[in-house]
This record gives structure tokens, C-alpha cells and sequence, in this order.
């Protein structure tokens, strides 16, 4: 695709047609961010992004307005998208759904398999946020995912940042320990978030209680600093290692996806170098869609490693109880 221009038109990616409207709109007003750049900026991603997404029912987080006017979920294939837009038929389940629970409806959602959905979905203003199951084994995730997210102060925070920091690489001992490679990610908001590939040897409900478990090793290791309690007034400002994403329908930010908040910061798969780094360089928004090109360049995707990359929670379990952590 040719860098669009500053009206409309109608570009052709991967033989697809895709109109592309109001190219010129400032989405990001702080940095003068137009539609344009950040279409050009999918479009570059692609190669990257797509192996991370693919197969995974995505909600879209949409904000035709710009990043500052407010936006909508969308979780619903819309009738007018495009027929080469690859949907999927999910039955949705009563409570937190398991393979074993029978579904009460069912729903239409995408899903993104090519640099032209990705595109598309760029014209429409859209955060994709991704399931943590494929549509071919939907009840049982290959990716378990703790988010650890400051519940106070501004983003910029070096203090807050920091607690953030250390409780990842905490969960990334206990969780080699229990024989499980991790993976982090700059959210492009706050925090961090600490990922698994899974073996899909467990389903959602088992995967949800392992990391629950994992948290309140985490929490009983650092009672000051980190608590799993869910309730707010509970938490008495430590910061709350969120596994509650691990459930059925629920999503997480898809890796590379730029964030409706100033300056289009971009969820960015990092090293874990760069979390140990006790200068404080990293933080939750430091890359963009300005700058996280210049990193691929000088360290390429870390999580391309992922990759063939599997652990399984029932294994996980044993080796946990057997060190007496769980």
C-alpha cells in the first residue's frame, strides 16, 4: 500500500479493496497524529503484529472521534464489513464458561488473518483487543496473562512504574520455578503485562485459578507492596496483580496496538533486560508509533521467540505444590 494521502481513496492491500476515509482528521491532537500516519503506521506493523493475533476473536475498541473524544467496544461483526474479513461463530456461555457449559447464544465476532483486516480495522479508528484462545479450541487458552496495572498516581510516575517493574520480574521467577518461560509487554497505559504460551492442556477455569494462585504467591512474598484482592478498599494501595483476563470472552490489549492516549503510545513487547534496567528507561508509554520502528530495527520482536512456545498449567501446578509455593 502507498502512504495514503490526506482526503480519501480507495487502496488496494493484499488484492483487497479498502476505501479509506478522512485520512486528514487529527486523531492524536497533542502530536498532530492524523488518521493517515496512523493507518501507514498498521500497515508497516503487519508483518510483525498478524502472528500475534491471528485466529483470536478480537473486540474492537473503536474511537472515531479521536483519541481524546471518548470511544465504544464492538464486539459484534458489523453487516457491513467487508465479506473477506474472516468472522467467527462463538457460542457464549453462562458465568465464567467452560467446554463443559452449554451455549446460551452465540455471536459473530472477526477475526484478524491479513494485513488488509488490519488495515481496515485501522480506518475505523480501532484498538483491537484479543482473546487469550484461538477459534479452533476456543474454550481453552494458549496464553495466560497477569496484568500489573498502578492504581494511583499519574502514568509518568517513576515510583509507581517501579512498583510495576519489580512485581515483574517477581512473577517471572515464581513462574520459571513452576517451568514456564514469560513474556512482558509495555501496556502503552500504565503498566505491564506478564504472558505465557500455553499448552491448551487446561481450560479457562483452571488457567484463571493457577494464576490466581500465582498472585497470591506474589502477594505473600511482598504483603507490602502487592495484594490479589480484587476490591479496591482491600488493597490499601499496594498494587493488584490483575489474572482476571484469564476467563472465557474476556481480552487483553493486542501486542502492537496503539492506545487512544497522547502521543499514540503503542503496547510493545519488550526484553526482559530492559524491565531489569535500574535506570528507569522503560515505561509503560515509551514507545510509539514514532519510535517503535527504530527498536525493531536495533532488537527485533521478542516475541518472535514465542513461537512454537508452550507450557502446560497442569504440569505447572505439580511442580508448584511441590516446592511448597501453592
Amino acid at each position: 500500500m502507498s502512504p495514503p494521502g490526506t482526503g480519501s481513496r480507495v487502496v488496494s492491500v493484499g488484492g483487497r479493496h479498502i476505501e479509506l476515509t478522512n485520512l486528514g482528521k487529527v486523531l492524536f491532537r497533542e502530536s498532530g497524529i492524523t488518521k493517515a500516519e496512523l493507518i501507514g503506521y498498521y500497515d508497516r506493523i503487519a508483518p510483525v503484529m498478524l502472528p500475534l493475533i491471528k485466529g483470536r476473536p478480537i473486540t474492537m475498541h473503536r474511537f472515531p472521534g479521536g483519541a481524546g473524544e471518548g470511544g465504544f467496544f464492538q464486539k459484534r461483526a458489523a453487516s457491513y464489513f467487508p465479506e473477506w474479513v474472516n468472522r467467527a461463530r462463538i457460542g457464549i456461555r453462562e458465568g465464567i464458561g467452560t467446554g463443559e457449559r452449554a451455549a446460551t447464544k452465540f455471536m459473530e465476532q472477526i477475526t484478524c488473518e491479513n494485513r488488509a483486516t488490519l488495515v481496515y480495522l485501522a480506518n475505523l479508528a480501532c484498538i483491537p483487543h484479543v482473546w487469550l484462545s484461538r477459534v479452533d479450541k476456543i474454550d481453552y487458552p494458549d496464553r495466560m496473562v497477569f496484568d500489573l496495572d498502578p492504581a494511583s498516581g499519574p502514568p509518568e510516575d517513576p515510583s509507581g512504574f517501579e512498583s510495576v517493574r519489580y512485581g515483574a520480574l517477581m512473577l517471572r521467577e515464581v513462574l520459571t520455578g513452576a517451568g514456564m518461560e514469560s513474556f512482558v509487554m509495555t501496556t502503552g497505559s500504565r503498566g505491564l503485562h506478564v504472558t505465557v504460551p500455553l499448552r491448551r492442556d487446561a481450560d479457562f477455569s483452571e488457567t484463571r485459578d493457577f494464576a490466581s494462585a500465582v498472585a497470591g504467591v506474589i502477594a505473600g512474598l511482598a504483603p507490602d507492596y502487592f495484594t490479589s484482592e480484587f476490591a479496591r478498599g482491600e488493597r490499601g494501595g499496594r498494587l493488584f496483580i490483575d489474572t482476571y483476563r484469564n476467563a472465557f470472552a474476556q481480552t487483553a490489549v493486542a501486542p502492537y496496538a496503539v492506545r487512544a492516549l497522547p502521543g499514540a503510545p503503542v503496547a510493545a513487547p519488550v526484553d526482559w533486560e530492559e524491565v531489569k534496567d535500574r535506570r528507569r528507561r522503560l515505561t509503560a508509554r515509551k514507545y510509539t508509533i514514532r519510535n517503535i520502528f527504530e527498536r525493531l530495527d536495533r532488537r527485533g520482536d521478542p516475541w518472535k521467540a514465542m513461537a512454537g512456545k508452550s507450557f502446560s498449567v497442569k504440569s505447572a501446578v505439580t511442580r508448584l505444590k511441590a516446592g511448597n509455593m501453592l
